[in-house]
């Protein structure tokens, strides 16, 4: 029984489907939207994290200003944002360095928790915090803990 391979005809190769350039155009394509769409997507907890290594990074510094400048150092907290504030002549002044100086959240972001109303939080001339300190930041679906410990050390979670 003889058996042989049927010629494909012209129009059955247009029928036949895609071509393998033609998928991979579809492909590359998909991609880059798939792309601008991720870029473009806003982190839900983008504001929120900013914030907190933000004030971490300036809680940092301020203890630090504290153990240069060998003078008490406080961090006042609110809902609406934090400050600086260090032992002057004249009392408690905001601190001029323009690194510390007061900060608003962003919008959206809160804090939660005792500090919703106020909070404070001192450093001595040595740096050392006088109380630990957990401050959660909350936004709209994200939430960061800024933990300060009993030896000054700041940490991000």
């Amino acid at each position: 029984m003889p058996t042989s391979v049927v010629p494909s005809s012209p129009d059955r190769r247009r029928e036949a489907g895609f071509t393998l350039v033609e998928l991979m155009v579809v492909l590359a394509v998909m991609g880059l939207l798939a792309g601008v769409a991720v870029w473009r997507w806003p982190a839900g907890n983008s504001r929120v994290r900013a914030d907190a290594v933000a004030l971490s990074s300036r809680v940092a510094a301020a203890r630090d200003q504290a153990i240069i400048s060998g003078r008490p150092l406080a961090l006042e907290i609110d809902a609406a944002g934090y400050r600086f504030v260090q032992r002057g002549e004249e009392g408690w002044e905001p601190v001029a360095e323009p690194s510390l100086r007061e900060r608003r959240w962003s919008r959206g972001v809160r804090p939660t928790g005792a500090a919703t109303a106020s909070a404070r939080l001192g450093f001595d001339s040595v740096g050392l915090p006088d109380r630990a300190l957990d401050l959660t930041l909350a936004g709209d679906s994200a939430s960061a803990v800024v933990e300060i410990a009993a030896d000054g050390e700041v940490v991000v979670k």
